[in-house]
């Protein structure tokens, strides 16, 4: 989204019954791109076209938004919208601005995440995350984790909805105490005997929403061991996700187990 460009935010408003998206989705919308969905189909197709009218109207002079206007058109999701859905719901128009950008700049993120490792199922795994409304902090100890260019990681031009924070530490498990209450915590460093001791400092904790470790159900068994021989309860220990990833899914390429590490975070 370039905010100098001249464009329209399209908001969802008093959604009720069986929509495609909530009450504050939003979208972006120029002459010749967008950014974001309201769910699609007809509605969007319909809710775009209206945007671009009013584009067009601003540039021949006519402005039916200024002065912080906004514009609310109702939608019933019916069949004469070519949409079954069987809700309702208002869609308001209104023009991007400097405000706007900082309103849907706070959108609700789904949840805050160390990730702790940036090898190749780490690097799948922030791939994954780019266009998910969340906020990640992306922990390594090697210096070739700074050199990591974004480029490497992501598409050019692709959607980012995750806020991302690299961190390049020697003492990574000293982090663990920075995050806050209800975190989420993935585990897959290059290093066993490191995965062990941030598992520590994240159950030590207990106050978090997920611990994932990356590793087969005999590794499970080595931590569980070595986990209770520092006094961990088996009722904590029941707490950390290990395999990691959704049922079901098989395979070990690193793209893989990010989808189906993703797919259990949103499970949440």
């Amino acid at each position: 989204m370039n905010p100098t460009t001249a464009a329209i935010v399209i908001e969802v408003r008093n959604a009720r019954g069986s929509v495609p998206r909530e009450d504050g989705t939003w979208m972006w919308v120029s002459q010749d791109t967008s950014f974001g969905t309201i769910g699609g189909g007809h509605l969007e197709f319909q809710a775009m076209a209206n945007a671009r009218k009013f584009l067009q109207q601003m540039a021949s002079g006519s402005n039916p938004l200024s002065g912080g206007k906004e514009l609310v058109e109702h939608f019933a999701l019916g069949p004469s919208l070519g949409q079954c859905c069987g809700g309702a719901l208002d869609v308001a128009y209104t023009i991007w601005s400097p405000e706007k950008a900082a309103q849907f700049g706070k959108t609700q993120q789904r949840f805050f995440l160390q990730l702790y490792g940036a090898g190749h199922v780490g690097q799948a795994i922030i791939r994954a995350l780019a266009p998910i409304a969340c906020t990640v902090q992306w922990i390594d100890e090697r210096s070739e984790f700074e050199k990591l260019s974004d480029d490497n990681l992501f598409a050019k031009g692709a959607v980012q909805g995750c806020q991302l924070e690299r961190i390049c530490v020697d003492s990574v498990q000293a982090e663990v105490a920075l995050a806050p209450p209800n975190a989420c915590f993935l585990v897959l460093t290059h290093s066993h005997a490191l995965d062990l001791e941030i598992v520590d400092q994240v159950l030590r904790r207990n106050d978090f929403k997920y611990l994932g470790l990356i590793g087969s159900a005999t590794k499970r068994a080595r931590f569980e061991r070595q986990l209770r021989e520092r006094s961990f309860s088996a009722q904590l220990l029941e707490k950390m996700t290990c395999p990691i990833g959704i049922t079901g899914v098989t395979g070990k390429e690193p793209e893989v187990i990010a989808a189906s590490v993703v797919a259990q975070l949103l499970t949440l």
